[in-house]
């Protein structure tokens, strides 16, 4: 396996060994012709670029300017590893700059969505539209060598035009456009294709990007040859944003887009909204972008939420699946499982895929796996750091239970006072006193105050409050007990109250007990405790108590049973339940199970009901059945009426019976999980990538620079379980490492949300890129080759290796291909608009300011910009070709057509450099 990750990197370094020796022995031939001939001489004059050393930027020339050739051969071979670790680290750096913009693109907000049935929800959204975010940070942050290597050549060398940053802007698109969509063509695993997602935004940026090149041609060659006014420079900046802001109008749906007809339709795949524009259901198909409103015929259109909870959905079934292969890990594990999976499989940004390819590169690992162990890590130590946590140095004194109940003729109720942690040698005394509620101490209970005494071990303690028992009907009342005066004894001195600053014990809540004396001289009144409840679809079996209080004389019969109202029983939402509760003489308290099916909803709001009937005695006292047995006595006289006597005897036998209270009906409301919505909302929370890429203190920053981790693949295993280094990772982190603990210094994207890491990382890349453009140049003239072939073949190769890993892993990973395929028309467009527009801008202000003109040689710009642009012409058209039903999609397909579309994309590369370099040595005839 390493061997096959290692292979696209070999062969990379060695087609560009081989280009540099091919390059080398043509640069002895020119320099041995050069001192033989003056007509080669003047030849050579005439074209443009020169290959004579000059003074860089920062590095000076190095001396003698005419070595020997063996002094020639050391100067090159120093040239090209101080290139290639250059290369390095612009690539770790950048690592830490795409990692802050990853950071600042996934800021979120929150936001309130109104449900058609008036309902209102609070969830997240990206700050940052994708499409802008790709096109402008993602973009810079993928090119900013170039751009900056344009822009720092003409400010160091007084605002000179040169040809190594134009040139490194053309050879870095075209190897973007051939050689990189040649290998995401043919990395596709067999019978799998890579299609285009947003195909409104990939034709507004194709365009732009072959606009770009045409642009630069006219102004090198048509408008005003050689030189380059004001307004053109600034013009080609300005197109920047108009390119930013029509692919954010082709994104969402803007302008033209609303005269066009549209039909949406659910993929039951994925439960995404799928749009299909015009007539043909094969036609282009565009997913509604998550989170974002949709705009149809001009009007703004709300998903009424359904965006917003399918990542909540993929994530229960992510969940539900884990649980089903794994039942023996308990949550905690499946949540880490869980969040790796989401991780892996999620739609990353191109930042994501850059960082991942940098690290894996550079021996510092895969990132996902690293944050997998790390989660577990912190899960088991946070367990270990719960079960060890230390005992407490207060005692606490309170009630244990804090509610009793008691019949009126039980004679006594037993309170218990007990105390928890603290030293248990110690002697507590702590006072206890009744207080009157609505029943009264003499009438209903005895008043009752003391001592008790927790003597050293002891936990706790219990004491009796009498209770005075009568034969007259009445409510259930209650009164108080409450603790006071707590005192600590040491030894065996006399109590002192606990007056400490640090109290050694301490009275806690509940520190009053509420007593409730029920009635004995009813048969009882039956009711549910409210009319209410809440319950977790999680909760299995629900008890619902039913009470009997006013009274608990005889044996009574309650019937019960469930009636349905949105939840539906039968098992499909709880379990239908009916029966007889049989409360025996003096029972005061029976419960009703009912078990609630979990089908593991995350929003779940369904009702049914537990109903009471009419209760009955079945066994009472001698005295309670004469009572009762009036009823039929007054059946029998109903035709008279009764003396006073009867009337009272009828009232009192009617007081007697058993009767349902003021909650005969309860209503049960079956919510969603607690614990699972608030795992699957940690789950979301957790698969921003943001939390992955990024970094929250120096300290971590230094300990991951000095980490060797290994550099998996992310298809190797669910789980996300790390694998040792191997000696590639170690060769690799001990070649980079003073870059990692160099750009450990850099602030952490934790600081300033990022921004603090951005404008201190593109300031070092900077300083890097001068010096990488100082010896690219050096090094070039060295062997005898121009600035712009130099520019064209090794440092756009350079400056594009990260680029190329990160496209590869896109294409493999991602369902799309927008990933691998739209980074790369996209910075192309950026390239030129930021790359020489701003570079032209300053220069050309600067001279205009001098009154005079910026002049630029069209040469072998303007020959290269041409070729580039029929050529990409040609790649475009045969990618859209690729998405016929036959093909499948851009990327991969039938293996001989993608065997085909790689060597065509990378002889139209080899192609484009032969022909630029035999322009820049005037072998073929160029502008």
């Amino acid at each position: 396996m390493a061997w096959l990750r290692l292979q696209p990197l070999t062969s990379a370094f060695l087609h560009f060994g081989l280009v540099t020796f091919v390059l080398f022995l043509h640069g002895l031939q020119v320099d041995a012709g050069i001192t033989g001939e003056s007509l080669s001489t003047a030849q050579n004059s005439s074209c443009s670029g020169s290959s004579d050393c000059k003074e860089g930027v920062i590095l000076p020339i190095w001396y003698p300017e005419n070595p020997s050739l063996g002094d020639k051969i050391a100067r090159v071979i120093v040239y090209f590893v101080a290139l290639i670790y250059m290369f390095l680290g612009v690539s770790i750096i950048a690592d830490r700059f795409m990692a802050s913009i990853e950071v600042i693109t996934s800021q979120e907000k929150e936001i309130t969505i109104k449900k058609p049935n008036g309902e209102t929800t609070t969830t997240t959204i990206r700050v940052w539209n994708e499409t802008v975010s790709n096109l402008t940070l993602m973009a810079l942050g993928s090119s900013a060598p170039e751009i900056l290597l344009s822009l720092i050549e003409v400010c160091g060398h007084g605002f000179i035009a040169g040809d190594l940053g134009p040139s490194t802007i053309v050879g870095s698109a075209a190897f973007n456009m051939f050689i990189i969509i040649a290998i995401c063509v043919y990395v596709i695993p067999d019978g799998e294709t890579r299609k285009i997602k947003h195909l409104r935004v990939f034709f507004v940026t194709s365009a732009w990007s072959i606009f770009a090149y045409i642009w630069l041609y006219m102004i090198l060659a048509v408008f005003s040859p050689g030189v380059v006014q004001v307004w053109e420079g600034l013009l080609t900046l300005f197109f920047f944003p108009l390119c930013v802001l029509l692919a954010w109008v082709a994104d969402r749906r803007l302008l033209f887009y609303k005269y066009m007809h549209k039909k949406y339709r659910t993929d039951k795949n994925r439960g995404i909204i799928i749009e299909t524009e015009g007539e043909h259901p094969k036609g282009i198909e565009m997913d509604g972008k998550m989170m974002n409103s949709h705009f149809l015929d001009g009007n703004l259109v709300t998903m009424d939420g359904k965006e917003v909870d399918e990542s909540r959905k993929e994530m229960i079934r992510i969940l539900k699946d884990l649980k089903q292969k794994h039942p023996e890990k308990d949550l905690d594990q499946l949540v880490e499982m869980a969040n790796y999976y989401a991780l892996s499989h999620q739609q990353k940004s191109r930042a994501f895929y850059r960082i991942q390819a940098t690290r894996m590169m550079t021996g510092a690992g895969n990132i996902l796996k690293k944050h997998a162990a790390e989660q577990a890590k912190k899960s088991t130590s946070l367990h270990e750091v719960q079960a060890d946590e230390p005992e407490e140095f207060i005692s606490k004194v309170y009630f244990d239970p804090c509610s009793y109940q008691c019949l009126e003729n039980c004679g006594a109720v037993l309170l218990t006072v007990v105390r928890k942690g603290g030293d248990m040698s110690k002697t507590l005394y702590v006072d206890y006193k009744t207080e009157d509620g609505s029943a009264n101490a003499g009438a209903d209970y005895e008043f009752t105050e003391g001592t008790v005494v927790l003597k050293s071990g002891e936990t706790q303690k219990e004491f009796s409050v009498g209770i005075i028992d009568d034969d007259i009907f009445e409510e259930d009342e209650h009164f108080f007990v409450r603790l006071s005066n707590l005192r600590v004894v040491e030894t065996e001195e006399p109590a002192e109250l606990n007056n400490l600053p640090y109290p050694k014990a301490i009275l806690t809540s509940p520190c009053v007990a509420t007593v409730t004396i029920l009635d004995d001289d009813h048969a009882g009144i039956f009711t549910f405790e409210c009319d209410v409840m809440h319950v977790s679809e999680s909760i299995g079996v629900m008890e619902v108590k039913v009470l009997r209080t006013s009274g608990a004389r005889g044996t009574v019969i309650v019937p019960f049973r469930t009636v349905e109202g949105t939840a539906k029983g039968g098992g499909e939402d709880f379990e239908d339940a009916y029966g007889e509760l049989e409360f025996k003489n003096d029972e005061t308290v029976k419960t009703v199970h009912i078990k609630v099916i979990d089908d593991e909803e995350y929003e779940k709001n369904k009702t049914f009901f537990i109903e009471l009937m009419s209760a009955r005695m079945v066994d009472m006292s001698l005295q309670k059945g004469l009572q009762l047995s009036v009823d039929a006595v007054f059946a029998e006289v109903a035709e008279r009426k009764l003396t006073i006597e009867e009337e009272e005897a009828k009232r009192i036998a009617e007081m007697g019976k058993p009767v349902l209270g003021e909650h005969p009906k309860l209503e049960v409301i079956i919510e969603e999980s607690y614990e699972f919505k608030s795992t699957v909302d940690k789950l979301i929370k957790k698969t921003n990538l943001a939390l992955v890429v990024g970094t929250h203190s120096w300290r971590d920053q230094f300990m991951e620079a000095i980490t060797v981790s290994a550099a998996g693949d992310e298809d190797e295993d669910e789980s996300g379980e790390e694998r040792l280094p191997s000696c590639f990772d170690y060769v690799m982190h001990f070649l980079t490492v003073f870059w990692k603990v160099l750009f450990a210094c850099v602030p952490p994207t934790e600081y300033c949300n990022g921004w603090a890491c951005f404008v201190v990382s593109i300031m070092i890349i900077g300083m890097l890129t001068a010096v990488i453009g100082d010896l690219a140049s050096h090094f070039g003239c060295t062997i005898g080759l121009k600035d712009s072939v130099t520019a064209v073949v090794f440092v756009a190769f350079g400056t594009s290796v990260p680029d190329t890993f990160a496209s590869k892993a896109a294409a493999i990973q991602d369902v799309y291909a927008d990933a691998a395929i739209g980074n790369v028309t996209g910075s192309n467009a950026v390239n030129v608009f930021l790359g020489i527009g701003l570079a032209w801008s300053v220069a050309a202000i600067y001279w205009a300011s001098q009154g005079q003109e910026f002049h630029v040689s069209a040469g072998t710009l303007a020959f290269s910009v041409t070729l580039f642009t029929i050529f990409a012409f040609v790649c475009i058209s045969v990618l859209l070709y690729r998405r016929r039903p036959h093909l499948g999609g851009e990327l991969g397909g039938p293996k001989g057509c993608r065997l085909a579309t790689t060597l065509l994309f990378a002889s139209l590369w080899l192609l484009y450099i032969l022909f630029a370099t035999l322009e820049a040595y005037c072998y073929i005839k160029g502008f």
